[in-house]
């Protein structure tokens, strides 16, 4: 026996192409049920599109401030115009993996320091020559009803974006996988990477990373998102001129607008502060 929610599902995506009447009557349903259905359908789109849209707000804020449970998220979100149960920022912050980074204390033995480099960047943004001064940051991108993650770095000589990865998981290899794609470049003799201080950039296998790259690290001071001001400029530029736009429903999607993007960025999108060229075409002029 078929339930008749999944009846109602069936006549809702029929109901197009055949009379309504007809469907409900091969259905056994009535018309006033099924029209009760819909309604609640609506509701629950809407509720799971409040759902996202605070989730959004979530990982900006836990972005900024990692060390934030659910009351003081819920908090920080009433400061922002926010009002919403803390029982519902809970769950959400479950659904998204978000938990605080203040940990328990644990014995000597069991205890592995993070790895924190000083701020050598500094927002001395100007860079005189190709990859002396990378920076590098994770983006959420929204796919359909969940998130993925977007690694970049950006080099601050023209702002090309040199190297790039998503991912369905916000973690280390995320990291890693774009780190190796430096692998080959022509990397300054005093080439510098810097990053905030996510859980990622501080591990000891990041750090070794960056020596067998021969970068020197560079983080920003904890919660200060204006250190790395550069690369959340792009990030902005990624959502609200292609993002925002397209809506990916999938990861294969995503990939190919982020791909888009970063192509039309790098070789097309002109830049005042590169006397109006793109990227490549000032790196290629002052080449020349």
């Amino acid at each position: 026996m078929v339930l008749k929610s999944e009846r109602f599902l069936i006549i809702d995506e029929l109901r197009k192409n055949h009379p309504l009447k007809w469907l409900l009557n091969i259905g056994e349903v009535s018309k006033s049920g099924y029209y009760k259905w819909r309604r609640n359908q609506s509701k629950k789109s809407l509720r799971l599109e409040k759902d996202l849209l605070l989730q959004e707000h979530i990982v900006a804020i836990h972005k900024l401030h990692p060390y934030f449970g659910y009351k003081r998220m819920t908090r920080a979100l009433s400061r922002e115009g926010i009002i919403v149960n803390h029982k519902r920022v809970r769950r959400l912050m479950r659904e998204l993996g978000i938990r605080s980074v203040i940990r328990k204390k644990r014995p000597f033995y069991g205890h592995r320091g993070s790895v924190v480099f000083p701020n050598v960047l500094n927002r001395e943004f100007y860079a005189e020559n190709p990859y002396q001064k990378l920076v590098t940051d994770i983006t959420y991108v929204r796919v359909g009803d969940t998130f993925a993650y977007l690694s970049v770095v950006l080099d601050l000589y023209n702002n090309e974006i040199v190297a790039w990865e998503l991912s369905n998981r916000n973690d280390l290899p995320l990291v890693i996988n774009t780190l190796n794609q430096l692998n080959g470049k022509l990397l300054d003799k005093n080439a510098l990477l810097h990053s905030d201080q996510g859980f990622q950039y501080t591990t000891k296998s990041y750090e070794n990373h960056l020596k067998e790259l021969q970068i020197q690290g560079s983080h920003s001071r904890k919660g200060n998102c204006y250190d790395n001001a550069c690369i959340e400029s792009f990030f902005s530029h990624l959502k609200t001129e292609k993002l925002y736009l397209v809506r990916p429903k999938t990861i294969e999607q995503a990939y190919q607008a982020i791909q888009e993007y970063i192509h039309f960025y790098n070789h097309s999108r002109f830049q005042e502060k590169l006397n109006g060229l793109s990227p490549i075409e000032y790196r290629e002029k002052a080449a020349a």
